[in-house]
């Protein structure tokens, strides 16, 4: 990619060059009152020769677009997949979704604000010589620099502009997604005729950051290519008056000034689309940097199947816990008070644990703690005789598998069998897709597959066949015990259930389970 880059850029330095050269050498047949065919020939030749050069340019340019698309999609896809839950846990349908829009802007508008932006730079260096050479001489240079630094600021402006009206816009959108998402509730708490009281003020603060956001962008895009045309045209008027120039110096400033003319206004069109980039980028950013997260490499020894421990018999006994803790602690950011404290524990392989308590006693934070879906605040948490760091998230989940509550689970938008085996390999092998029924009818779902009329390749979810909360939960039950891991922990899995259900998912969960832990309310 770098050198696609290059590419564009050198091949575009020589189009401007030869796009000078050709001027300059029909300027100088028709200022010297004669213009020979030999010359316009020779201009002719060059215009055309510019003609692979932009071709070039495109084809480098197009290219780089395709890949930079590319493998920022995948980063920034890989980096949501390495977001800790806490990190995502308070933000919305509104937000995310406006960190799709910016993810999609970061990609169009860098590029094309970023190759303006080069462009521009380099025009604005070629003009230099020209100006100088022209009737203006060399103050016009310090001239252009102090155009240009105008132009620096109204684009600072501009951004600080931009910000403020993408704070008010991300606001209305996350608060209209929101009251779109709860409208039954709203239907149901809020007197219909103070509906509207809290949006018509954030849309009178959105109206008012746009105004001063447009008014700012035709500064930029107006005034600056306009200013300078009004500005160096005022730089050659002494020149012009005094006649001290010939015709053929004015000529080439007054070239030059429209050269530099069309540089600003690439320059600010550039400086515009790397305003929104750079806002977009802010919002991304921490799906950027969360890919580059390091995770520790599996232990040799550890590299095998994780259900290694199955088969367990005299002489089989494991000499270290599957999971043990000490000193475990835990607290959210911003509360004073830790959920978890000083907590000892240890799982041995074969254990059926029930973890009981009322509600906001820890119990679904100790499980996500040995699930390695959060991280301790203190103590220490093993598996296997290995730390997280040591072991590595990936390590650490093919070991732990959890199926966390009804409301933080769900069911994509895909086949009853993407869902069922979403955690192994995919397309699903014959023996995985026979297992995966025998799973689903000992939980009692065998008769939602014999209604569905594709049965494992039915399409599920919102927009596709609509299950119980019953049958959601049997499939989350399902989809853990399919993982095949060491440790299963069920948290309030069964609460959906009636109690025939109840027992026969029970009974299946124990008898497939190399080791146990649920959490339910006493």
């Amino acid at each position: 990619m770098p050198r696609l880059a290059a590419s564009a850029v050198l091949t575009h330095l020589a189009q401007q060059l030869l796009f000078i050269a050709s001027w300059w050498m029909l300027g100088r047949g028709v200022l010297s009152g004669r213009v020979d065919p030999g010359w316009l020939l020779a201009w002719a030749l060059l215009l055309v020769s510019m003609t692979p050069f932009r071709a070039s340019e495109l084809w480098s340019m197009g290219l780089l677009t395709t890949r930079v698309g590319a493998l920022l999609k995948r980063r920034l896809l890989a980096g949501a997949l390495k977001l800790d839950p806490e990190e995502t846990r308070h933000q919305g349908v509104g937000q995310f979704l406006g960190r799709v829009i910016d993810a999609e802007a970061v990609e169009t508008l860098v590029l094309s604000g970023g190759h303006l932006g080069v462009i521009a730079v380099l025009q604005l260096v070629l003009a230099v010589p020209i100006l100088a050479m022209g009737a203006g001489g060399l103050w016009m240079a310090p001239l252009l620099a102090g155009w240009a630094a105008v132009t620096a600021w109204l684009g600072r402006r501009y951004y600080r502009e931009r910000q403020a009206w993408t704070r008010d816009r991300l606001g209305v959108t996350h608060d209209l997604v929101e009251s779109l998402v709860g409208h039954r509730t709203r239907l149901a708490q809020q007197r219909p005729e103070v509906w509207h009281e809290a949006e018509d003020r954030q849309l009178a603060d959105y109206l008012e950051s746009s105004r001063t956001m447009d008014a700012d962008a035709a500064r930029l895009r107006a005034l600056v290519p306009r200013g300078w045309l009004l500005l160096g045209m005022l730089g050659l008027a002494p020149a012009f008056i005094t006649g001290g120039a010939g015709v053929g110096k004015l000529a080439v400033g007054v070239g030059g000034v429209l050269f530099a003319y069309q540089a600003f206004w690439r320059l600010a069109r550039g400086l515009s689309d790397l305003s929104q980039a750079l806002i977009a980028w802010h919002q991304v950013r921490p799906l950027f940097q969360a890919a580059a997260r390091d995770e520790a490499p599996m232990p040799p020894e550890l590299a095998g199947d994780p259900a290694r421990r199955r088969a367990t018999g005299p002489g089989t006994t494991p000499v270290q816990p599957l999971v043990e803790a000490r000193e475990l602690s835990f607290g959210y950011p911003g509360r004073a008070r830790q959920v978890l404290t000083s907590c000892d524990l240890s799982i041995a392989v074969g254990d059926r644990l029930l973890v009981e308590g009322p509600s906001g006693s820890g119990k679904s934070t100790l499980a996500s703690l040995i699930a390695g879906l959060r991280r301790p605040s203190a103590g220490l948490l093993l598996l296997d005789g290995f730390d997280r760091g040591s072991l590595g998230a990936h390590g650490w989940r093919r070991r732990v598998t959890a199926a966390p509550q009804f409301h933080e689970n769900w069911v994509f938008s895909e086949t009853l069998m993407f869902n069922l085996l979403m955690g192994r390999g995919w397309p699903p092998t014959a023996d995985e897709m026979v297992e995966a029924e025998e799973v689903c009818r000992a939980l009692g779902l065998g008769d939602l597959l014999d209604r569905m009329p594709s049965g494992l390749q039915q399409i599920v979810g919102e927009s596709g066949w609509q299950l119980s909360h019953g049958e959601q939960s049997r499939l989350y039950m399902a989809r853990a015990l399919l993982q095949r891991a060491d440790l299963l922990l069920f948290d309030e899995s069964f609460a959906a259930l009636d109690p025939a259900n109840l027992r026969k998912c029970l009974e299946t969960v124990i008898e497939r389970s190399p080791t146990l832990l649920v959490v339910a309310h006493p």
